[in-house]
């Protein structure tokens, strides 16, 4: 790294674990339990504040992208990660995907996909028998579905649920944004 250049640009890492092809390596942007949404700017290599969630509504576990992706959005493929506790901003985690909570974004005459990853950090112990999305229960997806469906109310866009598949789809979606 040249330290004139301050932070190394995380989007740039690699996206798959070198020595297990099946973990995903994730780079958390907003904490579980933050009402700030974090984002990384790679332009600058800082991570920004980009929206404060009202009160009462927080992330419900750590929220991040996937280096070295590009989902259809335009950003790097995003991450919901179950873990024991919250990292921190910047913090690289190694993981397991589960699934993929499938969506798309916008108003009515515009939509774009915005699926998510859910991945279980590779060490979290409350969540070691956790394989697949559908082990979470119904009631725990639907409310996971239900905090993305709020969050892009907040900014005037509709969030729409298409679907949610297993670790097979999930895998399948980074491979697609690979860049």
């Amino acid at each position: 790294m040249n330290k004139k250049n301050g932070m190394v640009n995380p989007v740039r890492l690699k996206p798959i674990d070198a020595d297990d092809k099946q973990l995903l390596r994730v780079v958390v942007e907003t904490p579980k339990g933050s009402r700030n949404k974090f984002a990384y700017e790679p332009n600058e290599h800082i991570f920004e504040l980009k929206k404060v969630l009202p009160a009462g509504m927080a992330f419900p576990y750590d929220f991040g992208f996937v280096p070295s992706t590009e989902a259809d959005d335009g950003d790097p493929i995003d991450v919901l990660v179950l873990m024991d506790e919250p990292a921190f901003p910047g913090c690289v985690l190694t993981c397991r995907p589960i699934g993929v909570i499938e969506g798309e974004q916008g108003d009515k005459k515009d939509t774009e996909r915005n699926d998510r990853i859910v991945a279980v950090q590779e060490d979290a112990h409350s969540w070691a028998d956790i394989k697949t999305i559908d082990d979470l229960g119904k009631q725990f997806c639907r409310e996971l579905e239900e905090f993305f469906v709020n969050y892009h109310r907040l900014s005037g866009k509709e969030y729409r649920i298409l679907g949610l598949k297993g670790p097979d789809q999930a895998r399948k979606l980074v491979k697609s944004g690979m860049r």
